[in-house]
Order: structure tokens, then C-alpha cells, then sequence
């Protein structure tokens, strides 16, 4: 049977023509500094097949990056500039192993407003294309998402703001510094969720997660930090443990970090309560002049009253709020 011919409803267009699959290099000439885009389509060059084969000619200078080239650096001595130097080899080596050495090296067109943007704009999709990201960028998505869910409207957008301004003035001081040499040590240098080995080194490729999200109120400390890779921690976001991580992996999670393992596997969120309600109120009490005063107490109200925190408050802090 025919698949059935997407319909878009949005009123948000795609650009039609673009390989939305295939990875593009971005360079800036080492001559003039002008940004390159070269279309590598879906199979990926290696740091090697780079240096060895690559000829890639500017197009605002036409100067050709390629290890035959002489460099043109006026502030080199004259013989490191010369193509046979090994000077010159180890730099072109360098030059197309930074554009090519992994995926999140790459960058990828995004098919609504067009713009060729690096890997990391666009978010996870898995097995589409050799970068496996969306074919749009994430700006665009976000664009076309708030299309198609009406139901956030502007107040829901502009709460949800309000809700993660104030989980971060609960959470000021509170959050510990993560040695991350230790983190790294702990979690064997591998992604927790997907066991890909990770280079300490390389900080664009992994990223320390909340276990249990800040979202509701946990900080960040040696018990509630693990270590995922860049994706895996997209994916995770600010899901509760137990909707992301396995029965096996949250038991593991728990012997590694010490965290409390009713706590993380937990079927429903829970709100953590034990924090200094009364510093946070006073932080977002902290008004500028010309603020909305009686908006900012209506949203700290709300606030406390769905997060269950008006118990915390001090006799002094309840007056002030009008719960008393």
C-alpha cells in the first residue's frame, strides 16, 4: 500500500531540494578567515581519507586547503610554511582532523530555514542519516512545535519559565563542585546509559546529568550526579530516573553514587522538600523598582502552593505571603 502523502499543518514550510540526511564540513580558510561549507553527503570522512585525499578551495580567496599546500602564515618562518615541512604536515593534519574526527564534528542543513548550522543545533534522532539528528534545527523546531501544540499557551510558556527561575534561586548554594576526575573514575569513562567510552578531554561529548532532575528541587551532588553522554543526557533531560533508566541500570545507578534507590525508582516524581524554602523566597523577592511586585508574589505563591513548600516557610514568611 502507498504511504499516504505527509500533509504539513503548520504553515511553516520546508525547503524543498535539501539533502536533509547529509553531513556538510564548515571550515574558515586559513587564508583570508572566511567560513566553507562543503557537502559530504551520508558517508563520513575519516581524519585520514581527510588529510590524504581532501582539496578544499576557498571560495571567497580560491586558496586550497590540502597537505600539497604551502600555508600562508606571515608570522611562521618561511620554511615551516613550505608544503614538505613536517611543520606544514603536522598543521594539515590537525586542519581536517578538527572538521572530521567524529560526528559532532559535522555540521547538517536544516530543511525550514536553511542555514547549514553545527551538529550540535540539531536534535537526536536515531538512524536517520550518518549524523542521526532531526531535519530541523532546533530552533525551527521549536518554532513548528509551538504550532502544533496550542495547548502551552502564552501564560503555560511564561509559567513553565517561572517554575525553573525559581527551582534555581531554591537550588543557589546548595549545588556541589563534582570532581570530575572522580566522576569520570566511577563511571568507568563510559556513558552511563549507553556504555560509549568517553574522553574527559573532549567536553562538547558528554555532560554531567541530575539524577534526580532540579526541576523538582534536587541539587547537584556526588549522590545525585552520572555521567552520560551529550545525547544520552539530551535524552534524558528532565525526566524523573525511573522513566529513563532501567530496573538493572537504577540498582547499578545506586551502588555507584550512593543515591537512594527507593527514592530514584520511585514511579512518580517526588518533590523534594528538604531545602531552604525561606532563602529562595527571598531571592525572588529581590525586585528591581519598576517590577511587577504583586505579579511576582502571585507566581511565588502559586509556586509554593503546588510544590507543597508552604510548610518551610518561616511564621514571618507565611504574613508576608498572605498564608496566614
Amino acid at each position: 500500500m502507498a504511504r499516504r502523502k505527509t500533509v504539513n499543518i503548520t504553515g511553516i514550510k520546508r525547503v524543498e531540494g535539501i539533502p536533509y540526511h547529509d553531513a556538510w564540513v564548515a571550515y574558515k580558510c586559513v587564508n583570508c578567515r572566511g567560513m566553507n561549507y562543503i557537502l559530504i553527503g551520508q558517508e563520513l570522512l575519516s581524519p585520514k581519507e581527510a588529510i590524504e585525499n581532501s582539496v578544499w578551495k576557498c571560495e571567497r580567496c580560491g586558496f586550497v586547503h590540502s597537505k600539497e599546500s604551502d600555508l600562508p602564515f606571515e608570522n611562521w618562518e618561511e620554511d615551516y610554511n613550505d608544503s614538505e615541512s613536517t611543520t606544514a604536515l603536522r598543521f594539515w593534519e590537525g586542519f581536517f582532523r578538527i572538521a572530521t574526527e567524529h560526528p559532532e564534528s559535522y555540521w547538517k542543513q536544516c530543511n525550514v530555514c536553511s542555514r547549514i548550522l553545527p551538529f550540535q543545533a540539531f536534535s537526536k534522532h536515531s538512524d536517520w542519516g550518518p549524523l542521526e539528528r532531526q531535519m530541523e534545527c532546533r530552533s525551527c523546531k521549536g518554532a513548528i512545535n509551538a504550532v502544533l501544540n496550542p495547548k502551552r499557551s502564552k501564560e503555560q510558556l511564561h509559567e513553565s519559565a517561572v517554575r525553573r527561575r525559581i527551582a534555581d534561586l531554591f537550588l543557589e548554594g546548595e549545588n556541589e563542585s563534582i570532581d570530575l576526575h572522580d566522576l569520570f573514575d566511577r563511571f568507568g569513562h563510559k556513558c552511563f546509559k549507553t556504555k560509549v567510552p568517553l574522553d574527559i578531554n573532549k567536553r562538547a561529548s558528554w555532560a554531567v546529568d541530575h539524577i534526580m532532575p532540579s526541576k523538582y528541587l534536587y541539587p547537584l551532588t556526588k549522590e545525585n550526579a552520572a555521567l552520560l553522554s551529550r545525547n544520552a543526557n539530551e535524552n534524558k533531560r528532565d525526566k524523573w530516573p525511573s522513566k529513563f533508566y532501567t530496573n538493572n541500570e537504577l540498582i547499578e545507578l545506586a551502588k555507584i553514587t550512593g543515591a537512594d534507590l527507593k527514592l530514584i525508582s520511585s514511579k512518580q516524581p517526588i518533590m523534594n522538600h528538604n531545602i531552604d524554602v525561606n532563602k529562595g523566597v527571598e531571592r525572588y523577592l529581590q525586585v528591581r523598582e519598576k517590577s511587577d511586585l504583586p505579579k511576582r508574589i502571585k507566581e511565588i505563591r502559586k509556586i509554593l502552593q503546588v510544590y507543597e513548600l508552604v510548610d518551610g516557610l518561616s511564621p514571618e514568611n507565611k504574613k508576608l505571603l498572605g498564608f496566614t
